[in-house]
This record gives structure tokens, sequence and C-alpha cells, in this order.
């Protein structure tokens, strides 16, 4: 019989084979193996998933409940080949699917500016890190790719003349995402300050660190948070503070204002939108609607004109 080490990357080489890329999933889980290791545990047990769940600084249940699911995961791979493991209920904290999505925090137009310029003007970095970060925070806001997305990216992934990304997303699906004139030109600078610093020394990724190594989640996430306190934007401990992710979020929300504003058929273009993000089913897009009150509030102004109109 395999360690539990060794089960877990087996575990995480199976699932990630159907598509799923689990960084942050696997990490997680190589966490609580640790976890079991430093009690000189050979199996998983319930009282031991349920102590490292709650080995967190944060004192929500829905975020438990996200480790307790890591864990309840693994276990049924994990009980196939070893009768001891316990499969954590799903009953441990109850809690509604929903909050497992976390309010969006919607930018302002100047509070998006404020963070590029935070990325351009801060002191003693290096002028690419700081054409990288401008570059990759940019085209988060305008594409609105997931950051993950937006990291995988290879050089052969951008086509300047055409100005076309090809951005590979969940479960090994493609798409193609159209650039603007300003956001391409933006592009093709950091490209040439890219190739000038590394040249054919550079990883095959677009965005890469000082070192020409692929950017990682982690050190991307640090430095957005340097920026946000540097731009004067709410802090990370604060009830409503913004996140990487929150750039995809509120580009959606605009692309549904302003599709609200010219009177078109929201309706009939939503399916474009949830292909342009890359999104399975278009219910995921509709989610938008609920996370924005003045979007809430167009959507309820057309019903009642239809019902003013409809014989």
């Amino acid at each position: 019989m395999n360690t539990l080490r060794e089960a877990v990357a087996d575990y995480l080489t199976m699932r990630r084979n159907l598509g799923f890329k689990l960084r942050d999933y696997g990490n997680y889980l190589l966490d609580f193996v640790t976890f079991l290791e430093q009690r000189s545990a050979t199996h998983i047990s319930t009282s031991l998933a349920l102590e490292w769940a709650q080995q967190t600084r944060s004192t929500r249940t829905t975020h438990w409940a996200q480790r307790i699911t890591m864990v309840r995961g693994f276990a049924r791979y994990r009980r196939a080949t070893d009768e001891r493991t316990e499969i954590p209920p799903t009953q441990l904290f109850p809690f509604k699917r929903s909050d497992y999505r976390a309010r969006p925090y919607l930018y302002t137009e100047s509070e998006i500016i404020q963070l590029l310029g935070s990325a351009l003007s801060t002191p003693r970095t290096s002028n690419f890190k700081r054409q990288a970060y401008y570059c990759l925070f940019g085209l988060l806001a305008v594409s609105g790719m997931r950051i993950s997305e937006a990291l995988d990216l290879k050089v052969g992934d951008v086509d300047l003349n055409a100005g076309v990304l090809t951005v590979k997303g969940k479960f090994q699906k493609s798409r193609l995402i159209p650039l603007h004139a300003s956001t391409l030109k933006v592009l093709s600078s950091y490209m040439s300050v890219r190739n000038k610093y590394f040249g054919e020394q550079a990883a095959d990724h677009v965005f890469i660190s000082r070192r020409g190594t692929r950017l990682m989640g982690t050190q991307v996430r640090l430095v957005f948070h340097r920026l946000c306190r540097h731009a004067g934007l709410p802090r990370q401990d604060s009830e409503s503070h913004p996140r990487i992710h929150d750039l995809r979020h509120t580009f959606a929300v605009k692309t549904l204002l302003h599709w609200y504003h010219s009177g078109v058929d929201v309706e009939a273009r939503m399916p474009v939108l949830s292909t342009f993000l890359g999104h399975v089913n278009t219910k995921d897009t509709y989610w938008y609607l609920s996370t924005c009150p003045e979007l809430m509030g167009e959507a309820v102004k057309r019903l009642e004109n239809f019902w003013e109109v409809k014989p």
C-alpha cells in the first residue's frame, strides 16, 4: 500500500488528467498530509480532518467547509485502497452552496487606474517588473480572463499581428480573445521589454519573473495586495476588499451594464459573454446579475417595461 503522500500525488494526477488544474487544491491536500504525518497518522480520520479544517485564521464556517470538502474528495479516492479511511460526513459544516462565492468587489474606473498607476510607480522595483504587472493586471481588467489563464499564456498564444489571444481555460477548452488597439499597444510594449531583458533564455510563458521563469500565483497575489495598499484601496482584512478575481467580475458586470444601457437584447447576448469568459454553463454568467444592485435594477426595469407593453 502506498503512503498518503504518494496517494495524494496519484489522486491529483488523475484529476488533472481529467482537465482539472487544482493548483491551490493540491497545496491544501499536501498541507493536510503534512498535518497527518506530524501526528503519526497512517490513515484519514474524521476527527483529524475536522481539526485540520479549522486550523486557519478564518473563523468562517464556509471556509472550513471548503477545506473539509477537499479532504472528502481525496478520502473517497483513498478508501478504495485503504478500508481504514474515514470519509468526513457532509453535515459537519452546514452551509448553502452559494456561500462558496464571495460577494465580488466591483472596482470603479478610477480604482483600476490607481491600481495600474501603482504598478508603474512602485519604488525600488525594476522597470521590467513594473511593466510586467502593469500589463498583467491591465489585461485582466479589460479581458475578463482568470488569473490562472493569464499566467498560463505562452508566447505562441499571442498573435500581435491579428490582435488575438488564444486562452486555454478550464477542462482544456480554448477560446479566442480579441484585443482592443490600446491593449495591444501595452502588450506589445511589454513583450518588447521582456525580449530585451531575457530573449530566448526566458520561459515560454508570457508573464515571467525577474529570473525568466513563469510567474507564480502566490507571488502575483502578494504584489497585488501591496499595490492595493499603495493605491489606497480597502485593506485585505476589511469586510469588503478587492481580489484579483474581482477584476474579472468587474469586467462582466460592466459589460452587462453597457448592454442594458444600450438597449440591446441582453438575454440573446448572454451566451456570447459566457463564451468570452470561458464559462461552461450560461447560468454561471447569469450569476453576475445578483451581485450588482444596479444590474438587478436594470433587469427589473426591463421586465416592467415588458409587462407594460404586453397586450
